[in-house]
């Protein structure tokens, strides 16, 4: 008999972002924008509880969920700042960051043939997820409507079969926020179906103008959701590998034994640092975020005068323009950038389909690397306009 493996394995790629990031050994002078890593540097007070639990041998396993003292330290966090709690000897799980937590919620749920309804363009991340857990993904489209999902056509996609919905905002890869009413109108549509919410609000503490607003705030969904988070973007830990998992006691149940299985617990000598970051560095986002703003506004106002239509992001650290007017595929334009420009971005495909016609650049570099970029960037757009030229061939295959 022949070896073979699971079929839903070859149904997936490797991500788009690192198809492209990976390129970059073979162009030393290319200027990268496509990893969502912050430059800052972890805390030092963050690395220093770190060294204090590891020279006290504080390596052991701990709790499946993880440390009871971090878990209330999320809880006292999200109490906090956003007015909801979560117990935390029942309700929250302690994860190898907001990917293992997404992963543990799927395998928990998700059964042959489960629908997940996903705003698109979205994280490259989720419908792998999803398929390798027997579900399959419908496409809630997002692009007429300034990448923000409409409750009324979400309301058309659930079906008998919808058995949850993602969620992930301020959004990788657009950066555009929901506003208030709109969240107001979800959280009704959502109210009236028995569907999971699975919300990654990873990016919640890089916000720009006005305050998150989470769907754990929604008292009426709270039976129903699984909200995802972490300390990769807040605290620029991304890897540090710590996440959390946060739900009704009774899915926290359940889900806790997937998450065992998978990796037994978080990384011990990192959730001692994240005990830190949670009650001793709360004020680190707040430390970036102008950092990001400045980024963000150069970036966009630069782009804006080159010509490439493109929502102006309200958090995370990514901007997402329109590249529609090449005549390119978004893989070509992006293989085609790399090789005459040295500029590294990601195909908006790698976002779904319905990211066709984008680009997603990262702006999680130094603003000097920043400016290189966009001077590369309109250079190579002006070449490009006054010698009219219309298609490339298409890249490599990776």
């Amino acid at each position: 008999m022949a070896l073979t493996i699971n079929p839903r394995v070859k149904q997936i790629e490797l991500s788009g972002i690192r198809k492209i990031a990976n390129l970059l050994t073979n162009y030393p002078d290319a200027i990268n924008l496509t990893i969502g890593q912050p430059d800052f540097p972890t805390p030092q007070r963050i690395k220093e509880a770190t060294h204090k639990a590891i020279i006290a041998n504080k390596t052991t396993y701990s709790h499946n969920a993880g440390l009871l003292e971090l878990r209330q330290a999320a809880s006292d966090f999200f109490a906090n700042k956003y007015n909801f709690t979560y117990n935390p000897q029942t309700e929250i799980i302690v994860t190898a960051g907001a990917s293992e937590a997404m992963d543990t919620v799927f395998r928990t749920i998700l059964e042959e043939g489960d629908e997940v309804i996903v705003p698109a363009p979205i994280y490259t991340g989720y419908e792998p997820l999803i398929t390798l857990a027997g579900g399959k993904p419908i496409y809630l489209d997002t692009t007429k409507n300034g990448f923000i999902p409409d409750p009324a056509q979400l309301e058309k996609l659930i079906t008998p079969k919808t058995k949850a919905i993602v969620f992930n905002y301020p959004s990788n890869p657009t950066g555009v926020t929901i506003p208030r009413a709109t969240m107001d109108e979800l959280a009704a549509t959502l109210a009236k179906h028995a569907i999971f919410i699975v919300s990654d609000e990873i990016y919640s503490e890089n916000h720009f103008e006005g305050e998150h607003r989470s769907f754990a705030q929604y008292p009426e969904l709270r039976e129903k959701l699984f909200l995802v988070h972490g300390l990769s973007k807040s605290h620029s830990m991304t890897g540090w590998r710590i996440g959390f998992l946060l739900a009704d006691a009774k899915w926290v149940k359940q889900a806790v034994k997937v998450h065992a299985y998978n990796i037994l617990c978080a990384t011990v000598p990192s959730q001692h640092a994240a005990v830190t970051a949670l009650t001793n560095c709360q004020n680190t986002p707040a430390a970036m975020n102008p950092e990001y703003i400045r980024r963000r506004d150069y970036i966009h106002t630069r782009l804006t005068n080159m010509g490439l239509p493109t929502v102006k992001p309200n958090g995370a650290f990514y901007i997402f323009p329109s590249i529609k007017e090449f005549n390119l595929t978004s893989e070509q334009f992006a293989h085609t950038l790399l090789d005459e420009a040295r500029i590294a971005v990601v195909p908006g495909t790698a976002f779904t389909p319905y990211g066709e016609g984008h680009i997603r650049i990262s702006y999680a570099y130094a603003f000097g690397q920043l400016e290189i970029a966009m001077d590369r960037l309109e250079n190579w757009v002006t070449n490009w306009r006054s010698n009219e030229r219309h298609t490339v061939p298409n890249p490599p295959l990776l």
